[in-house]
């Protein structure tokens, strides 16, 4: 099965994000879901070409990988209602998983991503110890080629000024220990989801961040 993107799916994306509010969405919530269901097919697909080198995947429901559209808005200064995008985890902390891969789809700023986000910190302190015990194989999987072609590096969102209390100043992998997210992230244009090839080519990318998971979740096993 070949599976692209909508361009009605992203359309209605561009539309929610001029008209977020209730009556608009309620009035048009037949566009929603042709365009939820749109992103449901492609995620199945998606989750197939993964699996071909991660079988762990097949583990994930593609329906229930789709984060909610509506926000909570209850404890949030921002009321509007409803995301203008879709999220997909396959992994990333869902089904009991450690590590994983992410689908952002928003007009103009979607994005492929990895690894382990917002971790407790309980995982985030086996992870740094991981690094501190094994920094070479983890310095390794950053300099393989296909993984610097496809990503700038980790994402320092989120980075602590000092070295956290648990680990020496000096420790050759001082930098990599400030982290609180493990994450790469690959941005992609809108037409990218139009590709009858789409599923393969994200595939290919999501590969690259094999190596990466499958260290993060070496404590864990």
């Amino acid at each position: 099965m070949k599976a692209s993107i909508k361009a009605s799916t992203l359309q209605f994306l561009k539309s929610l994000q001029k008209n977020n509010n209730r009556d608009w969405f309620n009035e048009n919530k037949k566009f929603y879901l042709e365009a939820k269901e749109d992103v449901e097919i492609f995620i199945e697909d998606l989750i197939s070409e993964i699996a071909k080198f991660d079988e762990e995947i097949l583990k994930i429901d593609p329906k229930k990988a789709l984060f909610r559209i509506y926000r909570d808005i209850r404890f949030s200064k921002d009321k509007l209602p409803y995301k203008t995008h879709f999220g997909a985890s396959l992994g990333m902390g869902k089904g009991n998983k450690i590590s994983g891969y992410y689908l952002h789809i928003e007009a103009g700023k979607s994005f492929l991503a990895g690894g382990v986000y917002q971790p407790e910190s309980s995982v985030l302190k086996e992870i740094r110890k991981e690094i501190t015990a094994n920094g070479e194989d983890f310095l390794k999987i950053l300099d393989q080629k296909d993984f610097r072609n496809n990503f700038r590096g980790l994402s320092v969102e989120g980075k602590l000024k000092r070295v956290p209390n648990d680990f020496e100043k000096d420790n050759p992998m001082a930098e990599f220990l400030k982290l609180k997210n493990f994450v790469v992230i690959h941005p992609i244009s809108d037409e990218t989801f139009f590709d009858e090839t789409a599923t393969k080519n994200f595939a290919k990318i999501y590969k690259s961040i094999k190596p990466l998971n499958d260290f993060l979740k070496r404590p864990f096993l």
